[in-house]
């Protein structure tokens, strides 16, 4: 299954600030990732996905949240080849694994 959404790429605020940059899976998108994910537990409730943002890919996981959603972590490795800052809209394709 492969998902498309457009989201803000944003600075994590907790005691690691500024090291930690992730997009938010929008709430339909996050329903299917639940759905595909139900049965199949992993670690903290993640879920293996490829992600891809413009010509950039990258295997990954995205993580829940307390509100339902779920959270793909874009590491500077990536955001460099992307050219990508806090505040950028991305566009990214998730494929779940």
């Amino acid at each position: 299954m492969t998902l498309t959404f457009t989201s803000l790429l944003w600075i994590w605020r907790g005691e690691a600030a500024g090291r930690w940059y992730f997009v938010t899976v929008p709430d339909d998108q996050s329903a299917d990732i639940k759905a595909h994910a139900f049965g199949s537990p992993r670690g903290f409730g993640s879920v293996k996905v490829e992600a891809r943002i413009g010509d950039v890919k990258w295997r990954t996981s995205v993580f829940p949240l307390n509100s339902g959603g779920y959270l793909l972590p874009v590491k500077a490795e990536v955001r460099k080849k992307a050219a990508l800052a806090a505040g950028d809209e991305v566009t990214v394709e998730l494929e779940l694994l």
